[in-house]
């Protein structure tokens, strides 16, 4: 068994020689299903390669990383993480606004975010732990 860390939550699955798991599992972790094509996603399918599918079990490591997407596992290969590739964390991030606030200037003048709307704004946080 292998726990795998993913964007739709903490699974546990039966995974053999790291992360071969079977089409049904790999469609719950990542969304993308197996067809004749290859694994897809709505309308986008991206072909395995041919060494990344016996026996009806994917190896969801191999197309992972196929992706470009970030993936990391423990020594042991029983905890795994697949990631967001930067492209789908960048479009997720183009319609957040940050929340409104309001903080002083160096002088102590009062400046609210939301009056800086359209303008460009360079925002810096710092955390001491």
């Amino acid at each position: 068994m292998a726990t795998v860390l993913s964007e739709t939550g903490t699974h546990a699955v039966e995974a053999r020689d790291g992360l071969w798991v079977t089409a049904a599992d790999a469609e719950r972790l990542t969304g993308w299903s197996l067809k004749p094509e290859g694994m897809c996603r709505d309308a986008l399918c991206v072909p395995l390669p041919p060494k990344a599918l016996q026996h009806s079990r994917v190896d969801l490591a191999a197309f992972w990383a196929k992706l470009g997407n970030p993936l990391v596992h423990d020594h042991a290969r029983e905890v795994w993480s697949l990631a967001a590739g930067a492209d789908e964390r960048n479009a997720a991030l183009e319609g957040l606004e940050a929340p409104d606030f309001t903080l002083p200037d160096l002088a102590g003048a009062p400046h609210t975010l939301s009056q800086l709307r359209g303008k460009k704004v360079f925002l810096a946080t710092w955390a001491s732990w």
